[in-house]
């Protein structure tokens, strides 16, 4: 396990699509950090309280049928689907990627991951060019309505 101040920070959208070019097996988890988080190796069903066997994160890697789309606007709208768990989970929560294995999945469908490795912090300046990333294609995609955005 790595401290979480050793982590390197991914400072845009385009930094974290390179990643998902270089490595396979990407998640983003939304937390106070791996230090917390890899010392139970577990999440808690928030609705139940249920511990489920493994963390609970987002899938970052493209999906085939994405085909030859940016990947900077698949990691936009990866990351546009879950920015409103800060608010909704409280301080210190914030989105760092990890790799590792599936081994279930929870409530919400989202994969489950054991083995994993931290691998950088995402900067909260991402999270806003993201936000703006997907408003722009709203002409094209239609509304995508989250609830507390």
């Amino acid at each position: 396990m790595c401290s979480s101040d050793d982590l390197p920070v991914a400072k845009t959208l385009a930094e974290l699509a390179a990643l998902t070019e270089r490595e396979r097996a990407l998640y983003v988890r939304w937390s106070r950090g791996p230090e917390i988080d890899l010392g139970s190796v577990s999440s808690r069903d928030d609705l139940t309280g249920v511990r489920m066997p493994g963390l609970s994160a987002n899938p970052l890697d493209v999906e085939n049928w994405w085909g030859d789309r940016s990947r900077t606007l698949w990691v936009a709208r990866r990351l546009y689907d879950y920015a409103h768990l800060p608010h909704e989970k409280g301080p210190g929560v914030r989105p760092w990627v990890l790799t590792g294995g599936e081994t279930g999945r929870g409530p919400d469908n989202e994969p489950l991951v054991t083995d994993a490795r931290p691998l950088c912090w995402i900067d909260p300046s991402v999270i806003e060019e993201a936000r703006t990333e997907v408003a722009r294609q709203e002409a094209q995609w239609g509304p995508l309505r989250r609830s507390g955005r």
